[in-house]
């Protein structure tokens, strides 16, 4: 059993409900959620529900892609500013590479990110999708 596994686990409730950490004094969203914000060291936070909604920012392309996301290439890493404010990055789908663009409206879903080693352990997490509907 991989670590992998067992980290994803732990996640997976903050993943589903897509909660971040809001720090009281600087007013920064952090995801995933963190017990200290890097900026201030301030420890007072909420949780928060991030919106599903936002724009790129950034993106780069992957041609040659790690073994274990080799069928997946070539596909889009982006940074994209959810309509928040937090800035989160994630594997683009459902579009080819070549229509990915700073500035384009996205959509963050829950999908299937990996299956582990030849135990067949699948993975999720967020991806996100052309927001064109």
């Amino acid at each position: 059993m991989s670590m992998f596994s067992s980290r994803s686990w732990r996640e997976y409730p903050q993943r589903y409900r897509m909660e971040a950490s809001r720090f009281k004094k600087s007013g920064k969203t952090y995801y995933p959620p963190r017990d200290i914000d890097p900026e201030t060291g301030d420890t007072a936070q909420e949780i928060v529900r991030l919106p599903d909604t936002g724009k790129i920012v950034t993106y780069t392309v992957i041609r040659v892609a790690p073994s274990q996301w080799g069928d997946l290439s070539p596909y889009a890493l982006a940074i994209v500013e959810l309509t928040d404010g937090t800035r989160m990055m994630g594997q683009m789908t459902d579009v080819d590479v070549e229509e990915v663009k700073i500035g384009m409206e996205v959509r963050l879903e829950f999908r299937r990110i990996q299956t582990e080693s030849h135990e067949g352990v699948l993975s999720y997490g967020h991806k996100f999708v052309p927001n064109w509907f």
